[in-house]
């Protein structure tokens, strides 16, 4: 937490102001967008109020210097990868000057201001290229609501306590809303003992999650002690993470998820 938090801080773009809003100052989300209905490459914006700024304008417009001006270059790119790899003081850095920037009273309001682009007038993209993805259960309750639909008589295994149960996902299916979602097609058995049948799910789900964006990155065979963690997050986002349950009960013993979650 730093001055950007404080809750007393007002902007000189109205529409953060408003009560209650998802982008207020203290917020400021990194994200890939380019205008809607063009052809031109994404570039990295802020969201702010009911705007979003345009990194690449900003630079143009020479709103920052120093640390915040290098990683506002790598923020300008077709993705953040680049700002993710700096490190958490790159990002912080141009976080804070965004903030000063765009507070009631700045002196750099007329030069920020053009680089000011509706959010309704843009096109998102994803933020990063993903290179893996890893979902995990965030709460027993959750590890054990799930565990019943496939083992009623013990629906939470013993390791749960032990490690945040996970597998790897296809990170190529990872999209950005809104996307036409098709109906996953596999093998289920249509009663037990029968010969399994290839159709449709019939059990599609989906789960509102939270995604972890994990920015730096290490060394192959090096490890991450607990204390240095927080610094190769990057950032939040909500996932919403589809399932076809029937499915995944065929096929995930025992090796685990495959079409049923990819």
């Amino acid at each position: 937490m730093n001055e950007t938090h404080d809750p007393l801080l007002r902007s000189w773009v109205e529409s953060a102001n408003v009560v209650g809003g998802d982008f207020p100052i203290q917020n400021l989300p990194f994200g890939m967008f380019r205008p809607a209905g063009s052809a031109e490459r994404f570039r990295g914006g802020v969201a702010i109020g009911d705007s979003m700024v345009d990194l690449e304008a900003a630079l143009a417009r020479r709103v920052f210097t120093g640390a915040a001006l290098e990683a506002a270059t790598l923020a300008a790119q077709s993705s953040l990868n680049a700002l993710m790899s700096a490190g958490p003081a790159a990002a912080s850095a141009l976080r804070l000057a965004l903030s000063r920037a765009l507070r009631a009273g700045s002196s750099q309001r007329a030069a920020l201001e053009s680089a000011l682009v509706p959010q309704s007038a843009a096109q998102l993209g994803l933020p990063a290229q993903i290179g893996d993805y890893t979902d995990f259960y965030s709460s027993i309750h959750h590890a054990t609501a799930v565990g019943r639909l496939f083992r009623p008589d013990q629906p939470l295994m013993p390791n749960y306590r032990w490690l945040p149960v996970a597998y790897h996902g296809r990170s190529s299916s990872v999209a950005v809303s809104p996307q036409a979602f098709f109906r996953p097609m596999g093998q289920r058995p249509p009663a037990p003992g029968q010969a399994p049948v290839l159709e449709p799910s019939q059990r599609v789900d989906y789960e509102l999650e939270l995604g972890v964006f994990v920015g730096r990155g290490n060394a192959l065979g090096t490890r991450i002690g607990i204390d240095e963690a927080e610094a190769h997050v990057f950032g939040l986002c909500l996932l919403n993470d589809w399932s076809a349950r029937d499915l995944q009960a065929w096929e995930y013993q025992p090796l685990g998820p495959f079409l049923g979650k990819n």
